[in-house]
């Protein structure tokens, strides 16, 4: 059954400010964003760390906005039920990391989340192709994970380009494609026309005026909907 896109905006909090964590949800929240999405960072998946269940718990009070959980962590099927129970709305996985794909997705949604499946940049995209059937949806990072800040990767496009020709092939367009990694301004229209839905962006809301930059966000990004 074809399904009607609709842009969701999600800022990393990877871009906020961590000492008023708070006040930078509410302002996602009033400028108009649809998703808080947290990266979740270990480590020893990528070479970074950033937070936990408790801070994901301590921001649910202060935001109507899901909470999109991106687990970059080594063993995650060790810590799915601790985020869906500190808040998480949705939670992705990594499929560089997981053994058995079926049964991580299938404990988010027992959680009560929506379940999605994570694929690096040169990670097979019939991971996705697999997977599918059992996800709400699909992240194609269009960076290495790890750090904000960086150059989007343009095979992000045809990735998405095939993903979203095979879920209308296969009746699958409920699933969702989120994109995340070196989303602005000036290139989220050609990112949008791909088929990202979800589009993540941290530098590029957070740097100089937040609201401003989110409302021109989503006006260039519904442009890829034409």
């Amino acid at each position: 059954m074809k399904t009607e896109r609709k842009i969701l905006l999600a800022p990393s909090l990877l871009s906020a400010d961590f000492a008023k964590l708070g006040d930078e949800v509410k302002k996602c929240e009033t400028g108009g964003c649809d998703i808080l999405h947290a990266d979740i960072m270990d480590g020893h998946f990528v070479p970074n760390i950033t937070f936990g269940p408790l801070v994901v718990k301590a921001i649910k009070p202060h935001s109507n906005l899901p909470i999109d959980c991106h687990l970059m962590i080594e063993n995650p099927d060790q810590y799915i039920e601790a985020f869906a129970k500190a808040g998480s709305d949705y939670i992705s996985v990594h499929a560089e990391r997981l053994a058995h794909a079926h049964r991580s997705l299938s404990l988010i949604k027992e959680c009560g989340a929506k379940a999605g499946l994570a694929l690096n940049p040169i990670t097979p995209i019939e991971f996705a192709f697999e997977a599918a059937e059992y996800c709400d949806f699909i992240l194609l990072m269009s960076v290495n994970p790890g750090f904000g800040g960086q150059k989007f990767i343009n095979s992000f496009l045809r990735r998405a380009e095939a993903l979203r020709e095979f879920l209308i092939k296969n009746d699958l367009e409920h699933v969702i494609i989120e994109v995340d990694g070196g989303v602005k301004i000036d290139n989220v229209e050609q990112i949008v026309r791909a088929g990202a839905d979800i589009i993540v962006s941290g530098s590029g809301l957070f740097s100089g005026d937040f609201n401003a930059n989110t409302k021109q966000m989503r006006i260039n990004a519904e442009k890829g909907l034409i």
